[in-house]
């Protein structure tokens, strides 16, 4: 029998009073690696920060693992958009990954150089340990996002949710960090990736949900990417093309 490593029931939020998610129902399965895609203001970034209680719920359940959030907090893993986050603050990447950590280490004890190496760890997997004592502000910005993989990596928790880690990264860090999400999967994680290129959705994902401020559809890539459920997830503006045996989407023009 298949475990549900997350649920969610009626589900609403709204930001200063409009409404951006309503009746969001969904359950996923544990190890499973699934794309959330959806328009520009489909809530996609506001349905994990709203499960994650950083914003607030206006209605509505999510369990993890059949608990809620607080009693499993250590066993999931969050990476906001890269451009949330101060990247001129005075610290190196070590000491960004080594913070994943703290959850274990707690927030008032010094890390140890047992945490410190596996700190380092998660950066030699990201391709990143040449880089441990440079100042954040002075990676690129794929670099960047390298970075705060390896400090999800490093919680190794059992529940990942990523925001967009593939946007703006240059090609060879896009395949990085899919080589990992894979290999997470893998390993029995389960894996909820906000994802903007519908070109790549059938390659990299085996399920997904496909959300415009409701769960449009929410299954096993092969059976619900399909030409309908996309075009009404984007109000029509999609057309999509089989060439092939490959789905390619294109953009109409407005």
């Amino acid at each position: 029998m298949e475990k549900t490593a997350l649920q969610v029931k009626n589900l609403a939020a709204s930001y200063r009073k409009n409404p951006v998610l309503h009746d969001v129902n969904l359950k996923v399965t544990a190890g499973s690696l699934t794309g959330i895609v959806g328009p520009n203001g489909a809530g996609k970034s506001t349905l994990l920060k709203t499960m994650l209680n950083l914003h607030p719920c206006l209605s509505g359940s999510v369990t993890y693992f059949g608990l809620p959030l607080k009693k499993v907090k250590k066993r999931i893993g969050y990476v906001p958009q890269r451009g949330s986050v101060d990247w001129d603050f005075p610290t190196d990447a070590l000491d960004v990954v080594t913070m994943g950590l703290y959850g274990k280490i707690g927030w008032l004890k010094w890390p140890s150089r047992f945490h410190k190496e596996k700190a380092y760890e998660a950066l030699e997997k990201m391709g990143m340990a040449a880089y441990a004592n440079r100042q954040i502000s002075q990676l690129s910005g794929g670099q960047q996002q390298r970075v705060f993989l390896a400090r999800a990596l490093v919680q190794n928790a059992d529940l990942y949710f990523m925001d967009e880690p593939l946007a703006g990264v240059d090609a060879a860090t896009e395949r990085a960090i899919m080589t990992i999400l894979k290999e997470l999967k893998a390993l029995g994680k389960t894996v909820m990736v906000v994802h903007h290129d519908l070109l790549t959705v059938e390659d990299y994902f085996d399920h997904v949900l496909l959300l415009n401020r409701t769960v449009i559809e929410h299954g096993k890539t092969k059976q619900v990417f399909t030409k309908e459920n996309i075009t009404t997830t984007y109000g029509g503006n999609m057309r999509l093309l089989r060439e092939e045996q490959s789905h390619v989407v294109h953009t109409l023009e407005q």
